[in-house]
């Protein structure tokens, strides 16, 4: 479950929110707490990671491409 959401007052950089949610994600895995593995590890395509973290990886990859997207300068992010 997400704990942590883009508007946390503590948080100025975009995308925070979602970056602390897939490594809390990550951190309670089976794959680096059975498994030993580094997170970065655990990423990878061969990697055992369910399938939420997965969304979340996608999530935060999508969460930075639209920070680079040249149209979001005049239309800002998505969804807000």
């Amino acid at each position: 479950m997400p704990k942590y959401y883009e508007d946390k007052p503590e948080s100025k950089r975009p995308c925070s929110g979602l970056k602390e949610d897939l490594k809390t994600c990550l951190l309670e895995s089976n794959c680096v707490r059975k498994e030993g593995k580094t997170p970065k590890e655990c990423l990878q395509p061969g990697g055992d990671v369910d399938s939420h973290c997965r969304a979340l990886q996608y999530s935060f990859f999508e969460c930075k491409r639209s920070l680079l997207d040249t149209r979001n300068r005049f239309r800002g992010r998505k969804g807000y």
